[in-house]
């Protein structure tokens, strides 16, 4: 809409915080980043699993120590600015809006620990971890079990784990709207 002096009004809730009515700019740019780097993530998870090691699988999952790196910088970056925003956010009010939060605690601390298991694997396996060419930890000779072992345990199933709630965070999305008359999802659009 134009103002007058030719300028373009924002419109209500489309700042770059959080708001009531909406989610801010940087929000819903941390999402839908996360969201599309998440997919290829899980993508080529799933591709693995389904037919093993091959050309395929190397193309899309080629990259994923360096995009998990990636989320797990993310998703403590996405934290604090949740954090900042929190008093502006938009409300979860009665019983779904409980279990809502619920979820959404549930996410980011999968967010957080399945990427942190794997780097504290990485690092226990005494191998470089080189994301982006920059070396963040340096190769030796020896391996520490007791780091690696948590990873080897629960990354693989902490992850599917993940995937199963943002598919279950996906269709209370769209549940939410056929159910209960709330757009929860423009909220984020």
């Amino acid at each position: 809409m134009s103002m007058p002096g030719g300028g373009d009004a924002v419109p209500a809730g489309d700042g770059w915080f959080d708001t009531p009515r909406r989610y801010g700019r940087v929000s819903r740019g941390f999402h839908w980043l996360m969201a599309a780097l998440f997919a290829w993530q899980f993508a080529g998870a799933l591709l693995y699993v389904a037919t093993g090691d091959n050309a395929v699988t190397r193309l899309v999952g080629g990259s994923h120590f360096t995009l998990g790196f990636t989320l797990f910088a993310l998703v403590l970056l996405r934290g604090a600015w949740g954090l900042a925003n929190l008093t502006r956010r938009p409300p979860h009010p009665g019983r779904l809006g409980r279990a809502a939060v619920a979820g959404h605690l549930l996410i980011y601390a999968l967010m957080v620990i399945v990427p942190g298991i794997a780097l504290l694997r990485q690092y226990g396996s005494g191998k470089p971890f080189t994301p982006y060419g920059i070396l963040l930890m340096p190769g030796r000779d020896d391996k520490v079990a007791w780091m690696v072992a948590p990873g080897d345990l629960l990354h693989h199933w902490l992850a599917f784990t993940l995937l199963a709630v943002l598919v279950g965070h996906v269709a209370m999305a769209f549940l939410h709207r056929r159910f209960n008359g709330e757009d929860a999802l423009s909220r984020m659009t």
